[in-house]
């Protein structure tokens, strides 16, 4: 069966319910669009989504996405979408230009148009919602590397290229708030190219070259579960503490050996309930896009908007031996 035939299915259906509750108020229907199906990030989303729907009740969500990563597939959801005339549409994008004429054109058909995760360009939504922001982003590095050294210590930091320019940025932001994390001392940032074995020689040659190394900072998912290798094979467990941003599916092994004792990624479950309150808040008319604007999103606070109606939802989520079982099977 095809997405769209399900999608009106789907639609169908509802309308029979509805029609034997003519007192009802109609549901507000928010379509979650993803990336593709059968990606366990985006299920966990749509768990966050059917949360925030709970909560606000007679809320019904669409979880529906393509096959496949492409921008066509997402087209052809948004516009099996349009035909159903949906409340709202909250997509992670496949391409940030090619999914804007067909949201536009839901716009102009009176439904609420937000993109979280992956953004749209600004023209083919109201709204972007970030996992993060690159200030949260370098603070929380450092800060998962500190809070594991009470008296100060030393750190090295493993980034991806030289040229990467996410990680460039996370390390500068993190520089900028070392002086509130007295007595650790970033003794040297190496460059594994995003390769797992580059990774994993750059991180024995940091303790090669830094006998008294107590942490390795990777903001990246390749280095990160390379250099927790590097110091398992090492015989530095206990030694030095490997942090930054990973996978829960990738980083099971090491916090469970003991290599990491927490790293950080957003939560997929919180981004799925965000969008939708974010959705529904625009689509009640309960709150406007605009700049400066600050649109509730539950439990998670508010967004606070910038100059391009963008906002962040949060620092990013911390993985430990407290909760890595519940996450390590979704992504």
């Amino acid at each position: 069966m095809s997405i769209t035939r399900r999608l009106f299915g789907g639609a169908a259906l509802a309308s029979l319910v509805l029609a034997g509750q003519a007192h009802a108020e109609d549901p507000v229907r928010i379509a979650l669009v993803v990336k593709a199906l059968g990606i366990g990030f985006f299920e966990a989303a749509a768990e966050g989504a059917e949360e925030a729907a709970k909560e606000l009740g007679n809320v019904e969500v669409i979880y529906t996405g393509p096959t496949d990563t492409t921008a066509e597939g997402q087209i052809e959801v948004i516009n099996a979408l349009i035909a159903q005339q949906v409340d709202a549409i909250a997509v992670s994008a496949n391409d940030t230009d090619a999914l804007v004429p067909a949201l536009q054109k839901a716009m102009q058909r009176g439904i609420t148009v937000i993109s979280w995760d992956s953004g749209v360009a600004p023209e083919g939504r109201q709204l972007h919602l970030n996992p993060s922001s690159n200030p949260l982003i370098g603070n929380m590095i450092i800060k998962l590397a500190a809070d594991e050294l009470p008296e100060g210590g030393k750190v090295a930091v493993l980034s991806a290229t030289t040229t990467s320019t996410n990680q460039n940025v996370w390390i500068e932001e993190m520089n900028k708030v070392m002086g509130n994390y007295p007595g650790i001392e970033v003794v040297g940032t190496v460059y594994g190219d995003d390769l797992a074995d580059k990774s994993y020689r750059e991180a024995q040659g940091l303790m090669q070259t830094y006998p008294d190394l107590d942490a390795i900072i990777a903001p990246t998912s390749v280095g990160i579960v390379a250099a927790a290798q590097a110091v398992a094979d090492a015989g530095k467990i206990g030694q030095v503490n490997v942090t930054g941003l990973g996978l829960p599916s990738e980083m099971a092994g090491a916090i469970e050996s003991g290599a990491s004792k927490s790293f950080a990624i957003w939560n997929p479950i919180d981004l799925g309930y965000s969008a939708t309150m974010l959705a529904y808040n625009l689509a009640k008319g309960g709150a406007v896009a605009e700049p400066g604007a600050e649109i509730p999103m539950g439990r998670m606070g508010a967004l606070k908007l910038d100059d391009n109606n963008e906002g962040a939802m949060a620092d990013p989520f911390v993985y430990d031996a407290s909760n890595i079982e519940q996450f390590k099977d979704i992504f």
